[in-house]
């Protein structure tokens, strides 16, 4: 069974002076292999609960008052399907870029970035390889962030250290997709300063002191003439 999701969306007008109006988010997704559910407010995340921890995770600033939401999963599944009646099933494909989260320094441990956007509906499948070889530790994966446009962003990293030619890749696997998956690759490349610009410096440097000397000889010359 697929990742099934419900959107409850409650609109607030507040009276002030000005009339400000908020939106409140909940999602609730549940399958046989994956839970979501999360609160928001304003298109920022309030509250998600960690199925594998068994644990609620609230997320707004310490400074908020505190919250928390009661969960509710799979026995709600049949009751949301027969009341919201789905019809037709909302693809969206997702895209993905991969890149380092510091700057890449030889041997030195970094951590590689899978930034997966735009998918609906939940779950995606997000796999690493290096040098073609399938990578499974130092590999996390966030929680869905649900967008304004109704779809998700999902992050996956992976612990690394770089070496001179190594080619890391990030695979996508989503139903949305044509062919099922998109695959971005990354090289480890690190620029070496060239010397172009210290010999085109040194040697306009040089001709540099060579007109002056020249002016200063012939300035001298003809001062004896006189």
């Amino acid at each position: 069974m697929e990742l099934y999701g419900v959107l409850l969306m409650l609109t607030v007008i507040v009276n002030t002076e000005t009339q400000v109006v908020h939106k409140d988010t909940g999602f609730v997704g549940c399958s046989d292999t994956e839970r979501e559910f999360l609160i928001g407010f304003d298109g920022e995340e309030l509250y998600h609960s960690d199925f594998i921890r068994k644990e609620g995770v609230v997320t707004v600033p310490d400074f908020a008052d505190p919250i928390s939401f009661p969960g509710a999963c799979k026995q709600n599944l049949a009751t949301d399907i027969k009341v919201y009646k789905p019809t037709t099933e909302q693809l969206d494909p997702p895209d993905a870029s991969i890149y380092s989260k510091g700057d890449v320094v030889l041997g030195v441990q970094n951590t590689l970035i899978c930034h997966v956007t735009g998918l609906f509906p939940p779950p995606v499948n997000v796999s690493w390889t290096k040098n073609n070889q399938i990578v499974a530790e130092d590999v996390s994966l966030s929680q869905y962030r649900r967008k304004n446009d109704g779809t998700f962003n999902i992050f996956s990293s992976l612990k690394f250290t770089p070496a001179e030619g190594d080619i890391y890749s990030c695979t996508v696997s989503h139903k949305a997709l044509e062919s099922h998956f998109i695959t971005k690759t990354w090289e480890v490349d690190v620029a070496v300063p060239g010397v172009g610009p210290a010999v085109f410096c040194g040697v306009g440097l040089s001709l540099g002191l060579l007109g002056v000397a020249a002016g200063t000889f012939f300035l001298i010359k003809g001062n004896n003439c006189n």
